[in-house]
């Protein structure tokens, strides 16, 4: 455990070290069924051409639920999109409180500190099935996830994907008890979106206010 934390410092110190490199950010967006999000990202790295800004990022970096994405890049692309909203058929986009680019290429500077130090850490088949949202599939061997957990860093999120494939049952075969644990029904929400039957067993478990309760 204390291996594995001591990853994840690496990996968050080399992203914020890479955040740091290029004024970037994220940008939260709603969109109606016509929206084109890799026409709209496109139009955004023109965009940033015609400042001069070399090699733009605009990307799709989190696939949320249907009609949800996160795009990442360049902070001129995301007030571009930002204030062509209605152009693109975005119903919101609204900029999230992080300090850089996540799951793009503009994070390829914290891919070879995070891939060293898990060349030192023994990772083993996980006992129960675990998914990457790299390709929303199951972990196969160790080898697999050392090699996704790297390649995560500069590739965009698949949840939506990954709900899927947490979910996929056979026709008339009954959905699993899903628990949300932790402050915040968020991922509740977007589990509602992807798969709404799937959504009816899901309950949620404050760990805070079981903690208050037992005080």
């Amino acid at each position: 455990f204390s291996l594995a934390l001591y990853a994840v410092k690496v990996r968050a110190e080399a992203m914020q070290k890479a955040s740091e490199a290029v004024p970037s950010g994220m940008l939260s967006v709603i969109g109606r069924r016509e929206a084109n999000y890799k026409f709209a990202c496109l139009e955004a790295r023109k965009h940033c051409e015609s400042l001069g800004i070399e090699n733009p990022v605009c990307e799709i970096s989190n696939y949320l639920f249907p009609d949800s994405r996160v795009i990442a890049g360049h902070l001129q692309a995301l007030e571009f999109l930002q204030e062509n909203a209605r152009k693109y058929y975005f119903t919101r986009a609204k900029m999230l409180p992080v300090s850089g680019a996540f799951h793009t290429r503009l994070m390829e500077p914290a891919v070879e500190p995070l891939a060293e130090v898990l060349k030192s850490i023994e990772i083993q088949k996980p006992l129960v099935c675990v998914y990457s949202n790299v390709n929303g599939k199951k972990y196969m061997h160790s080898e697999h996830i050392q090699k996704l957990l790297v390649k995560q860093v500069v590739s965009p999120v698949m949840w939506e994907q990954t709900m899927h494939s947490v979910y996929e049952r056979k026709q008339g075969t009954e959905f699993p008890y899903t628990y949300e644990v932790g402050p915040g029904k968020q991922l509740g929400a977007v589990l509602k979106k992807c798969n709404l039957k799937a959504w009816k067993q899901y309950n949620h478990v404050d760990a805070l206010q079981d903690e208050e309760a037992a005080e």
